[in-house]
């Protein structure tokens, strides 16, 4: 974490109550299929617990970006921490108790998936409150090198700690969720209103926010493009462990290749704050598609563990700091509204490509040898390059202090359209009227004060409510004039 976000103390129990949370999670995932095979001795049931979690966020990812643009994101959060360590806590007592059976480790798993699918676009819409712009793509490569520890440390303790006892891990996930929950607590999230729809609209707000999602060329051609690189790399990864398994390559060797690409991806998020300040975005993006494409087709030629560890190690480097630029961009230019749904359309897509990538590898395994399986995969990977290579959207990707600068200079005075009279608090009998400054945003003002500069009458005037609902009635597009101009812009140049 760096000397500025350290100083942040929001930030700083938000980091730190995620890396107790995601070192607790990965134990208890590793160990989960442990536990099932020393209790069934069935790979089938290991197999639809891990798959329940999994199928668990995906069918959970949208409905819950809904939920958090409607909701306390702080709640969701403590929410979520609390119901893990219960259902985690459940589980131990089982154990303890001989009575633990396979449904009742497939509704725990399932508690950790949709908990997962609610907490990230939570977290992420949060972060981008916490953390001014021009330190946000910092925070975003921290939480990247956390994501990537905690799978790191908490995979190699979860089998050490499974081997001391059965419930350990477990335990251990029950603690660290409870420390989680007493840290975030202390979390001062900046206020937002919620907004109390009924379930019944859940669909039509899930339907929004994919078309504002899709509408943004920006996010589509990333997104669709990081989808087809997941794909394509989950296959690849599956292809390469199966023809080591071939080669005669030792367990112990293979647990260091996948060490070895955490610990890529660990190194590669601590530079990435670096990287992004000295690259373009457009060459962050696609160097990522270029590395890969250069270093896919070498796992056919290599037969050692430890070098395809480095290989690895190398293949993880970069990709932090394009996810850094990425996200930094999306999470600026989205509406604070959006934000939820916007983390988990793009959590969904990519969870979808994860998915399947494996299942993809494990035919490309049965039906062609292992060298033209990897040079498939390598295949693929090169045409989704070509097409980065030659994107004129991906071209023009703004660089992030520039997005930074243009959402503060228009940013309103405050937040959402509440008055500034600090002095004096918004009266239901009062008379207001409505203001809009020159880029297309509104506020809340009372009638006969003077105007502060940059924000001109809009001539409505009336109670809090009749002027709120012109707002809500006029406002309908939340990004400022100057940045859909640009975007205009941009996609009649394409």
């Amino acid at each position: 974490m760096t000397g500025t976000l350290s100083r942040n103390r929001g930030y700083r129990l938000l980091w730190s109550s995620q890396a107790l949370s995601e070192f607790g999670f990965n134990a208890s995932m590793i160990a989960f299929p442990l536990l099932v095979l020393a209790a069934t001795g069935s790979a089938a049931a290991s197999g639809l617990v891990l798959g329940t979690a999994a199928a668990a966020r995906l069918v959970a990812g949208l409905p819950a970006g809904a939920l958090v643009d409607r909701s306390s994101r702080k709640r969701i959060m403590l929410g979520c921490e609390a119901a893990q360590a219960v259902a985690a806590a459940s589980l131990v007592a089982a154990l303890l108790g001989g009575v633990a059976s396979v449904p009742h480790m497939v509704v725990v798993a399932a508690v950790f998936g949709v908990a997962a699918a609610l907490f990230e676009p939570a977290e992420d819409s949060t972060l981008a409150t916490l953390v001014p712009a021009e330190q946000l793509s910092t925070a975003v490569a921290m939480n990247s090198a956390r994501s990537s520890l905690g799978q790191l440390a908490g995979t190699a303790a979860g089998g050490f700690l499974f081997a001391i006892g059965r419930f350990v891990p477990f335990t251990v996930d029950v603690l660290t969720h409870a420390a989680a929950f007493g840290t975030l607590s202390f979390v001062r999230v900046p206020q937002r209103e919620a907004r109390p729809e009924p379930a019944a609209r859940i669909g039509r707000e899930i339907a929004d926010g994919l078309r504002w999602v899709w509408r943004q060329r920006h996010i589509r051609v990333t997104v669709l493009c990081a989808v087809v690189l997941n794909l394509f790399f989950s296959a690849f990864y599956i292809v390469v462990i199966v023809l080591a398994q071939r080669w005669g390559v030792p367990a112990g060797q293979i647990g260091i290749m996948a060490a070895m690409l955490g610990a890529g991806g660990i190194l590669g998020a601590l530079l990435a704050p670096y990287l992004v300040r000295r690259l373009s975005p457009y060459l962050s993006i696609a160097g990522v598609f270029w590395a890969l494409t250069a270093l896919t087709p070498l796992a056919a030629l290599v037969h050692s563990g430890y070098l395809i560890g480095l290989l690895f190690a190398a293949m993880a480097l970069l990709p932090p700091t394009a996810n850094t630029t990425i996200m930094t961009e999306q999470l600026l230019l989205t509406p604070d509204d959006l934000r939820g749904r916007l983390t988990a359309a793009i959590g969904v897509a990519t969870g979808v490509a994860a998915t399947t990538g494996p299942v993809l590898g494990g035919a490309l395994v049965g039906m062609v040898s292992g060298g033209q399986a990897v040079l498939l995969c390598a295949a693929g990977i090169a045409a989704v390059t070509l097409l980065v290579t030659l994107s004129p959207t991906l071209r023009r990707f703004p660089r992030q202090a520039a997005t930074a600068a243009r959402v503060a200079a228009s940013t309103p005075p405050e937040p959402e359209y509440q008055p500034q009279q600090k002095e004096e608090p918004m009266d239901d009998d009062a008379r207001y009227e409505v203001l809009r400054n020159d880029e297309d945003q509104y506020s809340l003002w009372l009638a006969g004060q003077e105007v502060p500069a940059g924000w001109h009458r809009e001539g409505k005037e009336g109670t809090r409510e009749e002027c709120s609902a012109y707002v809500d009635q006029v406002w309908t597009d939340m990004r400022p004039r100057s940045l859909r101009e640009q975007m205009d812009s941009d996609a009649v140049a394409t």
